[in-house]
């Protein structure tokens, strides 16, 4: 028990998401005679549900900052909608596509935060208005009609790694993607270590660092290996990778950057960061902006791997993407919340809504149990956090992408974020 409370950081009741999620996938492994780790199946879950997983990224930030987008869903649609039309009529290449279905979420986006962030209109009533009016423009556009896209666009929905170099059964650049990830954990956790001895500040033993390090690099290894060595022509999907670049980059953003710490300052407590030099409209323009900008790259991503666009794409989309991000730690009232976190809740319910289809349970059950879920997780966080006891994704999440030895903090966010307000104080 001590051991675990050494590896994990905290008290073994609060485990949290990460050992649901595990728990969900040996559950489903078992239950299922063995399908859900196969490597089909695994690569199908991470096609069928990156673009949700995309939406939890910009949604979390949207979250901390103290709003909610509802609009999400409808901008993917009509965004999708656009660029299959433009390709189609007007004949540009799929990668200016790409860069036109961008263009126009970030205007979507600047429209929205106008209304926001200047004009002073809560973002749940903008949003509303915006999944109303983008739903309507996604079936005049369209005139609710299917408009299918080249193959070159579905490649970014639904194409794979190639195969390069000699055959050794394997897909060899998932091989390297695979071995690059264990190599930069590893390279992190070592840097962390030497960076807080250099400070003088505690550190984890010798042995909690290697155990930590051998679980962290198992799972990615055998991941590795299921994406490897699925049916011929598959490997690690191409969706994945841009959500793999997508969490770096934005990991990196909430928790080093000052943009980030000024998303947590006006989400935590709005007026005291505006005292401290925070350009509060600025800051909720922003998030606003960059919410619709992923929307739209979900929604492209969607139809390359739907291979067309219809009138009802989107639906539902902004509810999987607020679940996840609650699911994995997000406070509702803002100033709290991490996208690592909302990554693990956007999974537990991509494996639940999975392993319950490879079971054969309904879709009005399977939405019966998913409401559980997301009810349950939420209540047990929000009672930790009532009880005066630590957050649980925040407990175990507090180690991402930050430096050992920087002192305590608050479990809820990176601890950066602990000390944003006397931090912008001093700067100013």
């Amino acid at each position: 028990m001590n051991a675990l409370k050494k590896l994990f950081g905290g008290n073994t009741r609060q485990f949290g998401m990460i050992f649901a999620l595990v728990a969900l996938i040996v559950f489903f492994q078992i239950t299922t005679e063995g399908r859900t780790l196969t490597p089909g199946n695994v690569i199908n879950l991470f096609n069928g549900n990156s673009y949700i997983l995309i939406l939890a990224i910009g949604m979390v930030l949207v979250i901390i900052a103290g709003h909610i987008d509802l609009s999400v869903g409808s901008v993917a649609a009509f965004v999708g909608v656009t660029v299959a039309l433009a390709i189609r009529d007007w004949g540009i290449p799929w990668y200016a596509g790409v860069l036109l279905g961008l263009l126009l979420g970030a205007l979507i986006g600047a429209w929205q935060g106008l209304w926001t962030a200047y004009v002073g209109i809560p973002a749940f009533i903008v949003t509303l208005a915006g999944m109303l009016l983008f739903r309507g423009f996604n079936q005049f556009v369209g005139k609710s009609n299917t408009i299918p896209v080249p193959s070159d666009f579905q490649y970014l929905g639904s194409g794979y790694l190639p195969e390069v170099g000699p055959n050794l059964g394997y897909n060899n650049l998932t091989l390297l993607i695979g071995l690059a990830a264990v190599a930069f954990v590893i390279f992190s956790e070592i840097r962390r270590r030497r960076t807080a001895i250099a400070l003088g500040a505690e550190v984890p033993e010798t042995w909690v660092v290697i155990l930590k390090l051998v679980l962290i690099c198992g799972a990615i290894l055998y991941a590795t290996y299921l994406f490897a060595t699925g049916r011929p022509g598959t490997s690690f999907p191409i969706p994945g990778l841009i959500l793999a670049v997508l969490v770096l980059i934005y990991g990196f953003i909430s928790s080093k950057t000052v943009v980030g710490r000024h998303i947590y300052a006006v989400g935590g407590n709005r007026h005291a960061a505006e005292l401290s030099g925070v350009q509060s409209k600025k800051v909720n323009f922003l998030v606003m902006m960059n919410m619709s900008i992923l929307a739209g790259l979900a929604g492209m991503i969607f139809v390359g791997r739907s291979t067309a666009s219809g009138p009802f794409d989107g639906v539902g989309w902004e509810l999987d993407a607020i679940a996840a991000v609650f699911i994995g730690g997000a406070a509702v009232t803002g100033g709290v919340g991490t996208v690592i976190g909302s990554i693990i809740g956007g999974l537990v319910m991509a494996v639940l809504n999975n392993g319950l289809q490879l079971l054969g349970v309904g879709a009005d059950l399977t939405q019966i149990i998913k409401g559980l879920v997301l009810l349950i997780a939420v209540a047990f966080d929000v009672y930790n956090k009532t009880q005066g006891k630590k957050s649980i994704i925040g407990l175990l999440t507090r180690n991402f992408n930050r430096p050992s030895g920087s002192g305590p903090s608050n479990p809820n966010q990176p601890d950066e974020v602990t000390s944003t307000k006397e931090t912008i104080a001093r700067e100013a």
